[in-house]
């Protein structure tokens, strides 16, 4: 067996009384059943990140940004793919994670993206969409396949698992896709640098 490929699921809500954490937990169900992955929670209101960007191309000068960001650059650096988990607010996705996301470039490089989207009518879909011409600025690969969660505040029973079976076999599409990318992307990252 390959070395296991390095997941990195990003939870991008920081609300207070926020679902995300939720929904991460149990897209981490998913991606744990697949022994291909192995994975890393990266929740954005547990490392907040500077929102203040120092002139371009240079360092933060504050130690307490340096130090929140060697926080969650290395995590993203080693990963080999990502899930954003993200919430839509006003057809869009919260300014915690396009902060995270702008904070970093070549960690993104090459690497597939998938969603885990949540939300009222929407099912979150409006801020994938968002995100999709993000990434692809950033040279990363968004998957296909996505998870919708509609009308999210019903869709987790007391004990974190979805009471709905299209979510659970919408999560392993989407896994499924990720993970045949990631390899891919792996292997091909391997032969040559990317951009070289």
């Amino acid at each position: 067996m390959s070395t296991p490929l390095h997941l990195a699921v990003i939870q991008g809500s920081t609300r207070e009384g926020r679902l995300g954490p939720t929904v991460a937990k149990w897209l981490l169900t998913h991606a744990a059943a697949r022994p291909e992955l192995t994975t890393d929670l990266i929740d954005l209101a547990e490392t907040p990140l500077p929102t203040v960007f120092p002139h371009l191309g240079q360092a933060p000068e504050r130690t307490e940004d340096r130090a929140r960001l060697a926080a969650v650059s290395p995590r993203l650096a080693a990963a080999d793919a990502f899930v954003v988990v993200t919430p839509e607010y006003n057809h869009s996705y919260p300014a915690s994670l396009k902060n995270a996301i702008d904070w970093h470039n070549k960690e993104w490089h090459a690497k597939p993206v998938g969603f885990v989207a949540y939300g009222g009518f929407s099912g979150g879909l409006r801020a994938v969409e968002h995100l999709r011409g993000v990434f692809a600025e950033l040279h990363a690969v968004t998957v296909r396949e996505a998870v919708g969660l509609q009308g999210v505040w019903g869709r987790f029973d007391a004990n974190g698992q979805a009471v709905d079976p299209a979510a659970d076999a919408a999560a392993k599409s989407m896994l499924e896709q990720l993970t045949w990318w990631a390899e891919a992307l792996r292997e091909a990252r391997a032969r040559k640098p990317y951009g070289a």
